[in-house]
């Protein structure tokens, strides 16, 4: 497969986020940035992003790019499918940079700037091929949170949109050029509130984070606004809602259309309430605390199939997709790094969470003998009614194992399996003798499968009879 390459313009804080999104979803990544510190800069982000990323999926992501710092824009651009500027916010800056890159890459790369605020219209006035270049407006972190705003030349957006697909990424299509996109202006609004509470004494930096995070945050991490809303008015809905609280929006409750001034004054205010709120920690454990807390609130997301979690569902089916089974051994039935909310107080993997490993395991055999999701559908399934796990070392945070899953026996009702956990490394870490008896789902009890099935199970069975069986097996 030929990779696909990224040139990142600008490597700090939204711009390293970029570069991590690509490189860890397989995409090879050049960056330029003046600053004699990017490269230091840069290489803490991935750190962060290759500890938190992984833990996101339930399958392993394609092998991790090439990472290139280039000192000069032309270098850094030629060739690229996928050029970024996450310059800072100037203009006139944006401007002359974006017609540079303009000059040095392929007419058909992707152009996009990360910028917060100003339109394609605005940014597009020195381009030749003014098309080209697109609105990419991510979130910080960048490597962890989905959504992109696109705005610009609805093909190009197309275009666009199946790239940021491919690297786990919600692009959302603007559809109207509009002074700092969709997100911001929510942001803004509740920015200018939140400075108004401090400047007028009624809340401290802190309070005003709580009363986000312990309330209407989590909300909106699942529903957004109108959804949550909607629920709120009750059985009668949002019709209900605005009928009851719509005459509220005539209180003088806000002050969106002003914003106070960042005098001295206010601005050590929030200064010093920020550091007494959180000026323990240092910024990068900051980030790893955030890190760790949105991977564990977006996995939280895909039992249900819901919001952010139904997107990393849909990525992990691309993902089980290009696990290929081994030809002429055991079936490779699990790929993946350990997230950090299958670890316990002992700073290790949790022993329930072997048995989900196993039982993903169970699930790629079940596939790969045809009793798939469709064939659960029509009535009939593989029930586990035994398990020996022997846990042989640790397992942590951020470990990348394999599961190697070979059939010990497969007759009739009865599939008998031997999974074997490792190490990236090779050091065996678990293992598990498991046996399944084939059910009808509808009467609930021990059923013949599918004489397709039946055949594929033997089939798998005898492929796998002539691998060794180690001597624990049986105890």
């Amino acid at each position: 497969m030929t990779r696909c390459l990224a040139a990142v313009v600008g490597g700090g804080v939204i711009g390293g986020g970029w570069a991590a999104r690509f490189l860890l979803h397989g995409w090879d990544v050049n960056v330029v940035d003046p600053d004699p510190a990017a490269e230091r800069k840069l290489n803490e982000v991935l750190t962060n992003a290759r500890r938190s990323t992984p833990g996101l999926y339930e399958h392993e992501l394609p092998a991790e790019g090439k990472l290139r710092f280039c000192s000069e824009l032309r270098d850094a651009v030629a060739g690229a499918n996928w050029i970024q500027e996450s310059a800072p916010e100037r203009l006139d800056l944006k401007q002359r940079l974006l017609a540079d890159i303009q000059l040095h890459s392929d007419e058909d790369a992707v152009i996009g700037s990360s910028t917060s605020g100003f339109k394609p219209s605005e940014l597009n006035q020195q381009l030749k091929r003014p098309q080209q270049l697109l609105v990419a407006h991510p979130f910080n972190p960048v490597y962890l949170l989905p959504l992109v705003e696109l705005v610009g030349d609805s093909s190009t957006v197309a275009r666009a949109s199946e790239h940021l697909r491919g690297v786990g990424m919600f692009p959302l299509h603007v559809r109207q050029e509009i002074d700092a996109h969709i997100a911001d202006r929510l942001l803004e609004a509740v920015w200018r509130e939140g400075l108004w509470m401090i400047n007028d004494g009624i809340a401290t930096t802190e309070e005003i984070d709580d009363a986000i995070r312990y309330g209407f945050g989590l909300r909106w991490a699942q529903m957004g606004m109108f959804e949550t809303y909607r629920v709120a008015g009750g059985e009668q809905g949002m019709a209900h809602f605005i009928a009851q609280f719509g005459p509220a929006l005539k209180w003088p409750w806000t002050k969106l259309m002003d914003v106070p001034e960042l005098n001295d004054s206010l601005i050590d205010a929030i200064a010093t309430q920020s550091d007494q709120q959180s000026g323990q920690y240092s910024i990068r454990e900051l980030e790893r605390l955030r890190d760790d807390n949105l991977v564990s609130i977006l996995r939280a997301l895909k039992p249900r199939d819901w919001a952010a979690g139904q997107l990393l569902n849909r990525f992990d089916h691309r993902l089980a997709a290009e696990l290929k089974p081994a030809a002429d051994g055991p079936l490779i039935s699990v790929r993946r790094v350990i997230p950090i909310d299958w670890t316990d107080y002992n700073g290790h993997m949790n022993e329930s969470r072997y048995g989900q490993v196993f039982s993903d395991a169970a699930d790629a055999v079940m596939a790969a003998v045809g009793a798939d999701l469709d064939y659960v559908a029509g009535g009939n399934s593989y029930f586990t009614v035994e398990n020996r796990i022997r846990y042989i070392e640790e397992t942590c945070a951020g470990d990348s194992i394999v599961v190697r899953s070979q059939v010990l026996l497969g007759q009739g009702k009865k599939l008998r399996l031997l999974h074997e956990m490792c190490h990236a490394d090779g050091r065996l870490l678990c293992t598990d003798e498991q046996m399944l008896i084939h059910v009808n789902l509808e009467t609930r009890r021990s059923s013949e499968p599918t004489p397709e099935v039946l055949a594929a199970v033997e089939q798998l069975a005898a492929a796998h009879n002539g691998l060794p069986v180690p001597d624990y097996v049986g105890g």
